[in-house]
């Protein structure tokens, strides 16, 4: 879900360096052994982007997930990592999950991003985003050019893995599609989806969509569908100025959310600019007026600003609402924050400092803040 950019003119700005680390995988030298685990890491001590957590009844366990460069996995190969905890204030780790194979459609080489695991009919599921920056996709902008990027699907017996790749032919989503940050929805009639974001290098206004997908995860059974796009954020097309620069809309991030009344909510992220000619990540979120995928969906207030984003919500051991963002996008270490359910919303209870360390100053002319 790295770098991604927004609205008028020099908007590559901050993500740029994220996006070449990423393309240059292969250039990076290679560790010759895995991470050695440390024990007693407080989050601010723990560097990742986009966080994904599972609180896992059973060991009574909490899994926090993130990325592992090739360097870190000790194989030449980009993959996922984890650390665990029993109180969500003491770490240990890393420990790799994943390790990209070298014989999928990807370049395993290539930073993966956005890893989520989920547990799904007696199995764990790792989603996560991986590329291969040699196979060229078909544009008509040669300034943009595009190549594979979608997020595959692996499966495991252990939310600690070893994760094995379901599909490695091609991707799941259309392989002319460029997608990331792929998510599993299981709808209320019991059917799995792929809700995914479709690269504003792209689409120019980046999209939310979803595929149906079959039993064991492993291929799509349909089309995919069209959710929403960027721009239908009303405080995205507040700050817009005229300019003869194009104006980027950014998707990323989606995880859906079942509200106690019903409700279908998405929490999502963009970039929102401020009076520094910054773009600050920003965690929002959309609800599907339905109550079903296919929505329509409306867009909600931002939660948190302040260059935050790329959350998902886990109920803790203690039975809270928690939501778990990266913040900042460079640098990233992970914020928690307790949260309330109000039915057709979700509403931002505390920082939880005590978990997190300190707040980031706040980015002058950037609103909402968290």
């Amino acid at each position: 879900m790295i770098a991604r950019r927004l609205l008028i003119l020099g908007a590559l700005s901050l993500t740029t360096t994220q996006r070449a680390d990423a393309q240059r995988g292969a250039t990076q030298p290679d560790a010759t052994s895995p991470p050695v685990p440390t024990s007693g890491l407080k989050l601010p001590d723990i560097q990742l982007h986009d966080p994904w957590m599972i609180a896992d009844t059973a060991t009574r366990t909490y899994y926090l997930y993130s990325s592992a460069s090739r360097r870190i996995t000790g194989e030449g190969r980009t993959g996922t990592l984890y650390y665990t905890s029993k109180d969500l204030a003491s770490w240990e780790g890393p420990f790799i999950a994943f390790v990209a194979p070298t014989d999928s459609w990807a370049d395993a080489t290539v930073n993966a991003w956005a890893p989520e695991v989920h547990a799904y009919r007696g199995k764990y599921y790792l989603f996560t985003t991986l590329h291969n920056p040699a196979k060229k996709l078909t544009t008509t902008d040669s300034t943009r050019p595009n190549s594979m990027r979608s997020t595959m699907i692996a499966m495991s017996d252990s939310p600690k893995g070893p994760f094995v790749l379901t599909k490695t032919d091609a991707p799941i989503t259309p392989p002319n599609f460029m997608t990331l940050d792929g998510t599993l929805y299981v709808d209320r009639a019991g059917a799995p989806w792929m809700v995914y974001a479709h690269e504003w290098i792209q689409k120019v206004d980046g999209t939310m969509e979803a595929i149906p997908l079959n039993a064991d995860l492993s291929a799509a059974t349909g089309p995919p569908i069209h959710l929403f796009k960027a721009s239908d954020a009303p405080w995205i097309n507040a700050q817009m100025s005229p300019s003869v620069g194009e104006n980027h809309y950014v998707t990323d991030g989606p995880e859906l959310f079942r509200s106690k009344t019903g409700a279908l909510l998405m929490l999502w992220a963009s970039y929102m600019k401020n009076d520094l000619g910054r773009n600050g990540y920003v965690q929002t979120i959309a609800r599907s007026t339905s109550g079903e995928l296919h929505g329509p969906w409306e867009q909600l207030k931002a939660l948190i600003g302040n260059d935050s984003g790329h959350g998902m919500l886990f109920r803790s051991f203690d039975g809270k609402l928690m939501l778990v963002v990266h913040q900042p996008f460079q640098n990233a270490r992970g914020k928690i924050y307790e949260m309330e359910d109000v039915g057709d919303n979700l509403r931002v209870v505390k920082y939880r400092e005590d978990l997190s360390g300190p707040p980031l100053s706040s980015l002058p002319g950037q609103a909402p803040r968290g």
